[in-house]
């Protein structure tokens, strides 16, 4: 069943309705963005020691257990313990120790592991660095932002820049919940993750945004069809291709964060595919179920449209609807007898024009 939607909806044969279902789209969403703000509030994120500094311990101690790390580390007397495992160890992270404790630690940890104290190697970083890279972050996504305003104003028009951008926030917010929820560590990697979802969630949507220009273009005051369905038609023309895209591009990164993780400790890899795996996803959604139904919201607004809508709306007419009363000519069929003709469908059915062969007879 499911290999047959497949093939149906690379055909172009399914016409999904993302557009007038705006209001489950914007329930979703809204639910989405309460539990992230909520994350973030309650939770908060898990800032990496390079935002809020501290002392980080490298050690080789291939049979141990994370149970037993963080409880030596308790032990010794240091807090906030996030253990890792990498490929050349142990990476701890505790907050900034003094110097006696420091060596406390190391000597805990020589003990317990059978190593040297000079083994186990020490990394002070302060929160400075991370203040001044959070800075960078928010300089260049404010920069990130205005450039896309620009792109799409002069490309496209402001409301096209404005859902894109709605677009965005939106994939940010949720992505920054799931980090708050979960608990996974925030560092520049993290960051570097987040610019670049911003980077995919932009393309997806000026694909979309592209063929809903070229599409609604035609439409005019004899159209058969609103904005509405018109950019419906043309999200379904693209349904494929964002599809696509994104399940190419999600496979690899998700074989970094459940294997890669996993089985080989990717380590700072796992800050970066988790946002990228995340954004992905979320910014296929909100270039689909966000972005358009939003521009559609805004243009069915203008006055162009909303006359097409109230002209076909007193007309009975829509869509599927209007084609169906369109001129349909048999003779290029081929019909029976080779005679051509006119099938014009109206309110009270089909009447079939009369033929040159109709004609004749009359005239016999």
């Amino acid at each position: 069943m499911m290999s047959g939607i497949a093939r149906r909806l690379y055909r172009g044969e399914v016409n999904v309705d993302f557009v007038g279902r705006q209001k489950l789209w914007y329930s979703l969403s809204g639910i989405l963005l309460l539990i992230s703000v909520a994350g973030l509030l309650f939770n908060g994120l898990n800032l990496g020691v390079e935002f809020k500094g501290g002392s980080v311990f490298s050690f080789k101690a291939p049979t141990a257990t994370i149970e037993q790390v963080r409880g030596t580390f308790a032990e010794s007397g240091a807090h906030q313990v996030i253990a890792q495992t990498t490929q050349n160890g142990w990476r701890v992270t505790t907050e900034s120790l003094p110097a006696e404790r420091v060596s406390a630690v190391q000597k805990a940890v020589a003990n317990e592991f059978e190593l040297r104290q000079n083994d186990v190697t020490l990394q002070v970083i302060g929160a400075s660095w991370g203040g001044q890279v959070a800075d960078k972050a928010i300089i260049g996504l404010i920069v990130f932002m205005l450039a896309i305003i620009l792109y799409l104003t002069m490309a496209f028009e402001w409301k096209m820049a404005l859902a894109a951008v709605v677009a965005l926030l939106h994939d940010l917010v949720i992505t920054a919940g799931v980090y708050a929820w979960s608990g996974f560590e925030v560092t520049p990697a993290t960051l570097l993750g987040f610019l670049t979802i911003l980077g995919y969630s932009l393309y997806d949507a000026v694909v979309v945004f592209d063929m809903i220009k070229e599409v609604t273009a035609k439409l005019g005051t004899t159209s058969k069809m609103t904005y509405t369905e018109a950019a419906n038609n043309a999200l379904n023309h693209t349904l494929i291709r964002s599809l696509n895209t994104t399940l190419v591009a999600i496979l690899p990164v998700a074989a970094i964060l459940f294997i890669g993780t996993t089985l080989f400790g990717a380590g700072t890899l796992k800050d970066l595919s988790l946002s990228l795996f995340v954004g992905m996803i979320v910014g296929t959604y909100s270039s689909l179920c966000v972005a358009t139904p939003l521009l559609v919201t805004l243009k069915e607004r203008e006055p162009r449209y909303q006359a097409i809508a109230r002209r076909l709306s007193s007309h009975g007419t829509s869509g599927a609807k209007a084609a169906a009363r369109q001129p349909v000519t048999a003779g290029a069929a081929g019909g029976a007898g080779g005679t051509g003709g006119t099938t014009t469908a109206g309110r009270g059915g089909a009447t079939r024009a009369a033929t040159p062969s109709g004609d004749k007879r009359k005239k016999r």
